[in-house]
């Protein structure tokens, strides 16, 4: 079964090349599609500069910061187009462990048609957060699933791999949510589509290098999203 990651940038300089190392160490065969934002730092051309010696590494280069979500639809949607049979996302400040994908792969090939690296499957995982930031995250996982329904621990997750066929049957189009928010929506798309989902545990530790892109607008989104989502029916999804 022919894999990709896809892996969404903006300014990633400090990390890049060695998640691109690491991704493709991990897994063999695998290919590792860069989404960058137009990030000033460069990270772009460090990606351009490996793809003249590997055809596993794609780039899709987009005209500015335009979110993480519609990061993920485009780049699901190049991953479709080639017709790639499981498709996986992840970060690329390697806060989530490139050595985990073999499991979750595996996982999926068992059957199942999304697959979690979960953070609270087993307790609590998380490594370097601040409490804050911890109490957030595990806080809006409690919330969306009390307002959805949703039986997955780790609802704002973004370690992931999909069934190509399960995410065919999401319209991608109808995908506006960014950060917490779009990972809350894609889970609760595949759950509400009949789709098998499986938690696996994994460790996630906070990124090595650079800054994170999480603000009030993406918080706030998140907050409303899962309401809309909730009474949204079924067809319309």
């Amino acid at each position: 079964m022919k894999s990709i990651v896809v892996i969404p940038t903006y300014n990633e300089l400090e990390n890049i090349k060695s998640i691109i190392t690491a991704v493709l160490d991990a897994v063999k065969d695998i290919n590792i599609l860069i989404v960058d934002d137009n990030s000033p730092d460069g990270t772009a051309a460090v990606v351009e500069e490996m793809m003249k010696t590997d055809d596993r590494i794609h780039l899709l280069k987009r005209a500015g910061k335009m979110g993480l979500g519609t990061a993920y639809c485009e780049g699901f949607a190049y991953c479709l187009e080639r017709n790639f049979d499981v498709i996986c996302q992840m970060d690329a400040d390697f806060s989530h462990d490139p050595n985990d994908l073999p499991r979750l792969i595996d996982e999926l090939n068992k059957g199942y048609d999304l697959v979690i690296g979960s953070r609270y499957v087993s307790g609590v995982n998380v490594v370097n957060w601040p409490l804050r930031r911890l109490i957030l995250s595990y806080g809006a996982s409690i919330y969306s699933r009390i307002i959805t329904g949703l039986k997955i621990k780790d609802t704002t997750g973004g370690f992931k791999c999909f069934r190509a066929d399960m995410l065919r049957k999401i319209d991608l189009k109808k995908i506006n949510s960014n950060g917490y928010g779009f990972q809350i929506e894609m889970n609760y798309k595949v759950w509400k589509k009949g789709g098998k989902i499986k938690e696996l545990s994994i460790i996630f530790i906070d990124r090595r290098s650079g800054t994170s892109k999480m603000n009030k607008n993406i918080i706030c989104e998140a907050v409303f999203l899962v309401w809309k989502l909730r009474f949204t029916p079924k067809s319309k999804l």
